[in-house]
């Protein structure tokens, strides 16, 4: 039952943070928090040192670590002996480990979900959680249809550069990047919202390296949101970042955070999810938005050449993955359902495509993972 204080309810809120640093933007949120029922679940790797120090900043909020030990104490308590079989969906030490922070979600529905990565700030004089709560549950908005059939989140944020630039998990195919937009004054609820970045966007090594960030520092910045609520289309993409994303748990049986730090393969978790994502809730009939709230990203130094090493496989999947997701059928009138029905024919689809061999053993490896992650979800209900 929802609680209700002076006439108002209040939201019961999992807000879910991937973090290997010192929780430093977190205290922040404490007065954006207590006006809810609100959760901080903290997907780490049980490091005891850095847990005492992140306590010193979160001790007044309610929140819970769960590294690999209480992980799979919760796999255990839910799924008794067979346990081990349902843990090995969760990756290993990398970002997609927040996907077990989806599963606590799914079991124990809360109004709303939100991803934050522990290096964000939440800009002063933003209601961080109200923002993200309006974007999803008002009926407002402006909607952008691409005739490259991606829209570029970069558009809807003013920058330093005149440059066009583009996110992380955006395809180089021109037509994607040459498109064309079609604005409509149509608004509407929403199941996901991607918030924007103020300070270093989410940009790609490629695209790092090429905006002087051979020292590990990039001099790109963001400055502002330009429009509150932006909706993407039926039929268009926008890769989807984590790190500042709301959304509604009934879309998590689609929204594994696919298998990553595997066959030399990392940081594409998001973005494809978030690409079978936007497939699903356009078969369903729903919409994702992104726009505000805007947080302040601070990306510490680090080897743009090592993070390429990283991507780069994942940068020639992508090229021709959203191609074959977008062609597909889709099937069924739940997330569940729709998932089921797009891992059959993707299974089927991937043999024919030019895809290198080893790229096709990793994606049957997804194949695999989303298929348990199905079962898992299943198994919570």
């Amino acid at each position: 039952m929802k609680r209700v204080v002076d006439g108002s309810r209040i939201m019961h809120v999992h807000v879910i943070i991937p973090s290997i640093n010192q929780l430093l933007g977190v205290r922040a949120l404490k007065p954006l928090l207590e006006k809810n029922d609100t959760k901080v679940i903290i997907i780490d790797e049980g490091d005891q040192k850095l847990r005492k120090n992140n306590r010193t900043f979160i001790s007044e909020i309610r929140h819970e670590f769960y590294g690999p030990q209480e992980r799979a104490e919760w796999f255990k308590k839910h799924f008794g002996s067979s346990y081990e079989t349902y843990l090995h969906v969760i990756p290993e030490r990398c970002h997609a480990e927040t996907s077990f922070g989806f599963l606590m979600a799914y079991a124990e529905q809360p109004d709303l979900v939100i991803e934050l990565d522990d290096d964000v700030f939440v800009i002063d004089g933003q209601d961080f959680v109200d923002l993200h709560h309006e974007n999803i549950e008002g009926n407002f908005g402006i909607t952008v249809e691409s005739k490259g059939s991606w829209y570029n989140s970069m558009e809807n944020l003013e920058l330093s550069t005149d440059a066009e630039v583009f996110p992380r998990g955006y395809p180089y195919v021109p037509d994607a990047r040459n498109a064309e937009y079609k604005w409509l004054d149509k608004g509407g609820k929403c199941v996901l919202n991607m918030g924007l970045w103020a300070g270093n966007p989410d940009l790609d090594a490629l695209t790092f390296l090429y905006h002087g960030g051979f020292a590990g520092e990039c001099h790109i910045r963001g400055v502002r949101c330009k429009r509150k609520k932006v909706i993407v289309a039926k039929g268009t993409y926008f890769p989807v970042c984590s790190m500042n994303t709301a959304f509604v748990p009934k879309i998590i049986p689609a929204f594994y955070q696919l298998y990553m730090n595997h066959m030399g393969v990392n940081r594409f978790d998001d973005i494809w999810s978030g690409i079978l994502l936007k497939k699903i809730a356009d078969h369903m009939g729903d919409k994702m938005c992104l726009g505000e709230p805007t947080v302040y990203h601070y990306r510490g130094p680090r080897d743009p050449f090592k993070q390429l090493m990283m991507e780069w496989d994942g940068i020639v999947i992508n090229e021709i993955l959203w191609r074959i997701v977008d062609s597909l059928p889709l099937d069924g009138e739940t997330y569940w359902d729709a998932y089921n029905s797009f891992m059959h024919e993707f299974g089927r689809s991937i043999a024919k495509t030019t895809l290198a061999p080893l790229h096709k053993k990793f994606i049957r490896t997804q194949i695999e993972k989303m298929r348990l992650w199905l079962k898992t979800v299943d198994k919570l209900e």
